[in-house]
């Protein structure tokens, strides 16, 4: 803790300088009047310390799913030294090596895809899309307004007003609108809560199939782009099932609209493919990641597309307007692609994506082990990428009542593991998911640990 050292604080002065001028994320403060915030002070592998020193492990890598090769990585904190002290910033206007190799990296582990295009965060990242598309579509459709944004019913996009515009989970929306014109909601994808009462495979894939009819009452001359999470996030760890993401490009294709994908979350490793769109039979168009792609070492994200994307933008030199008119600050940060490249080549050497396969497969398999339990109405992922939907009843699929959730993540966490959850997200009672993303290190050992703090604190929900 050499921070605290440093400035001479004991746990308690720093509690008190805590209450007093850091403003937490999503955090109501009042609780803070009986309760101490956390402080986190040091990480290893999957263990996180607190103030107090007390340990805990991190099963959702860094609280937002994004440390994906594990804590106290020192090759990366070098490989950031090494560049800041070369060559820190340049504004994206001009290249600098370690973007370039990144660039040329991250393509070559996306078939298809071609050009990369740095920010700094994933709400940045899909900022970025949206105003491609726009402009882009301006550029092909002469006469036309075929800029409309199509988004699904639970998937998230971001916090910013044009990716909160493209979210479909209503919580997280209230009180920042009015949000901006042209983003239209699609179904979701959720078998276990089909939005059209049907069961797979019975069902024509009909969640799929109602993009089309979206398209038409929208006006397929107006809707530009379809957004999407390969797997949804934190809208409860949603995949959608194997023939969704075909039929979607079939659409797409026949209505000239772009796919995006939205990998922020899936991304790098997560799902046990580097992409999670690379599990389903689909090319998309343009391709947003932030989170792992640097394992939150630095901050970093980017939007990817096709080369038929980027050609869009070229034009005659004279034509002061044709290019793509954007710049993001930070995406000029040279210590974040040095973090990145350092970031992808331990994924490579430990071989993560496929410890992510392999040893999600064995904690999806035990996690549903507790299947039996009353409180247990569906376990589903994909890698080291999980959830559990909690109900007050298996045969209604009433959703477990949110401050029970929040019991039974307190009461995991008293085990010494914090998971997350769908968490101020949906109006009908929806935030019931237990969310699971451990670092994409984890062994039998460490996921048998977790699996037995959620057995405790499930447990205690059937009391």
């Amino acid at each position: 803790m050499v921070c605290l050292n440093t400035k001479n604080l004991n746990a308690d002065e720093l509690v008190k300088l805590d209450k007093e001028h850091f403003w937490h994320h999503l955090t109501q403060h009042k609780v803070f009047e009986t309760k101490d915030p956390m402080i986190v002070t040091e990480g290893e592998g999957l263990i996180i310390k607190d103030i107090r020193g007390k340990e805990y492990i991190d099963a959702t890598s860094g609280g937002v799913w994004c440390v994906n090769v594990g804590y106290g990585r020192e090759s990366i904190a070098k490989a950031v030294y090494e560049q800041l002290r070369t060559m820190a910033y340049y504004a994206g206007s001009a290249g600098n090596v370690p973007a370039i190799l990144l660039a040329e990296k991250i393509t070559s582990l996306m078939p298809g895809m071609s050009k990369v295009y740095y920010s700094n965060s994933g709400s940045e990242a899909n900022e970025k899309a949206f105003k491609m598309v726009r402009q882009g579509n301006r550029k092909r459709f002469p006469g036309k307004e075929k800029i409309k944004i199509l988004y699904r019913d639970r998937d998230y996009h971001g916090t910013t007003l044009a990716a909160l515009s493209a979210t479909g989970q209503e919580q997280r929306k209230e009180n920042y609108g009015p949000f901006l014109d042209g983003f239209k909601k699609v179904p979701h994808a959720c078998c276990y809560r089909c939005p059209f009462g049907k069961e797979y495979p019975n069902c024509e894939i009909e969640c799929a199939k109602a993009l089309e009819e979206v398209i038409i009452k929208e006006d397929p001359d107006t809707v530009g782009a379809y957004i999407v999470e390969p797997i949804t996030a934190g809208g409860g760890v949603i995949m959608p099932v194997p023939e969704y993401y075909k039929i979607v490009q079939e659409i797409c294709r026949k209505y000239d609209v772009l796919l995006i994908m939205d990998e922020v979350v899936n991304g790098f490793g997560r799902t046990g493919k580097w992409f999670g769109y690379q599990h389903y039979d689909v090319e998309p168009d343009i391709v947003t990641m932030a989170k792992g792609m640097a394992s939150a070492y630095a901050p970093l994200s980017a939007t990817v597309t096709k080369q038929d994307v980027f050609d869009i933008f070229l034009d005659d030199p004279s034509k002061p307007m044709d290019y793509f008119r954007d710049i993001s600050t930070y995406g000029g940060c040279a210590g974040s692609f040095a973090a990145a490249l350092e970031s992808v080549r331990i994924m490579e050497e430990e071989k993560l994506c496929e410890n992510s396969a392999k040893m999600g497969e064995y904690f999806i398999g035990e996690l549903k082990e507790l299947s039996s339990l009353p409180v247990v109405g569906d376990v589903r992922g994909k890698g080291l990428f999980a959830g559990i939907e909690l109900v007050e009843d298996k045969t209604s699929k009433t959703p477990l009542e949110e401050g029970k959730v929040r019991k039974v993540i307190a009461d995991i966490a008293a085990e010494g593991v914090l998971v997350g959850r769908t968490n101020r997200s949906f109006n009908n009672n929806l935030n019931n998911t237990l969310a699971f993303a451990p670092a994409l290190v984890a062994d039998k050992a460490v996921l048998d640990k977790i699996v037995n703090a959620v057995r405790i604190g499930l447990e205690k929900a059937c009391e």
